[in-house]
């Protein structure tokens, strides 16, 4: 059984066949999914989700890119969604400078809110990260000096080397289909999906983006389903059984959000 620990389900491009959707990843083994919100209506919307549908979990919070179109009370918003018996973590939250968005200060702000809140709240922190790791690791180890840091790095994108430091300061690792790519540019990435220990390892598909190398170039939307590829993928690099790797996987993801 699996655990796609970040889906987007309350996305647009889901809106005609979502109950489809949760259906055909329930088929393939797919026994929970975080929903993850990237601003107040999404975190709202991932909530009522995982209200109504059984292994359906959900997180809040304002994505980096989606900061500066934040309205006056829209943190409110997400600091009353986090009281919501079925949120499992806050996020997604971080840094990103690949897209020009939001002024990095200001990302830098909502950060260090999302981090408040989670460890105010005791829950997870679900982290995104482009192109931003030495802001961004510089703000996680002074999170770390005033208490324990309990979150995932979601969709990794880096080397061993950062997820290393990532796994020092407390954090999960989560893969997802770039992890599948097989061209040189992500070769750094595949090996550092093989360092990770084993009880800090996270698997997701970031649906509808990301996917994965098996159904790239012929799919244009992904889905939680399709997560039994990077499992494939992520196993071999290991060395290990797919079902070895879903249990892991699946019991890291329990251990860290509770659900």
């Amino acid at each position: 059984m699996l655990f796609d620990t970040h889906t987007h389900l309350d996305q647009p491009e889901f809106d005609a066949d979502r109950a489809a959707v949760i259906a055909r990843a329930r088929a393939a083994g797919v026994e929970a999914m975080l929903g993850v919100g990237i601003d107040a209506a999404s975190s709202a919307a991932a909530v009522q989700l995982a209200a109504q549908e059984t292994g359906v979990w959900a997180a809040v919070g304002i994505q980096p890119n989606s900061c500066a179109q934040a309205r006056p009370g829209d943190w409110d918003r997400i600091v009353a969604l986090a009281a919501h018996p079925r949120v499992a973590a806050i996020g997604e939250t971080g840094l990103d400078r690949y897209w020009d968005h939001t002024p990095i200060a200001v990302q830098r702000d909502f950060f260090a809110r999302h981090l408040a809140l989670a460890a105010e709240r005791s829950l997870p922190v679900v982290i995104h990260c482009r192109d931003a790791a030495d802001d961004l690791m510089a703000m996680l180890r002074d999170a770390v000096g005033r208490g324990p840091l309990r979150g995932v790095m979601h969709s990794f994108s880096g080397d061993a080397a950062l997820a290393a430091e990532c796994v020092a300061l407390g954090l999960f690792v989560s893969f997802s289909g770039a992890a599948t790519y097989t061209n040189r540019k992500f070769a750094a990435l595949r090996e550092a999906a093989q360092s990770v220990p084993a009880d800090r390892l996270l698997i997701e598909t970031d649906s509808p983006y990301l996917v994965p190398q098996p159904l790239r170039g012929r799919e244009r939307r992904n889905e939680p389903a399709w997560i039994v590829h990077t499992l494939a993928c992520l196993a071999e690099l290991r060395g290990v059984s797919p079902d070895e790797l879903a249990a892991q996987t699946t019991a890291n993801a329990r251990r860290l959000f509770g659900a």
